[in-house]
């Protein structure tokens, strides 16, 4: 079992950044991958970057350029968002899978991008 934090939500204006943190806890050394989601309202839940044990990154098309998923440490992962959109408006969670193909979900973080 995997427990996950996040921290780092809130308000920002159009063309501002956020930076998200997850922090993970319990059997931290069985994490394969480490991603985040987003919910926006009245939409599926959808895959926003995720990071691999080796490295690996992949990202939405919709954030490619603008975000950087990055693992600091065997714990912690972290999302910058730069050059943010109203459209990026959604809860964000932090999620790992672990590799018996289990995984984990934080509580969620909101992020509002608005003037």
């Amino acid at each position: 079992q995997v427990q996950l934090v996040e921290s780092g939500g809130g308000l920002v204006q159009p063309g501002g950044s956020l930076r998200l943190s997850c922090a993970a806890s319990g059997n931290i050394f069985s994490i394969n991958a480490m991603a985040w989601y987003r919910q926006a309202p009245g939409k599926q839940r959808e895959l926003v970057a995720r990071i691999f044990r080796s490295g690996d990154t992949n990202y939405a098309d919709a954030v490619k350029g603008r975000f950087t998923i990055s693992r600091d440490n065997v714990r912690t992962v972290t999302l910058q968002m730069n050059s943010l959109k109203p459209e990026d408006t959604a809860v964000y969670y932090c999620n790992v899978v672990l590799n018996d193909g289990l995984d984990s979900w934080g509580q969620g973080t909101q992020v509002t991008v608005s003037s």
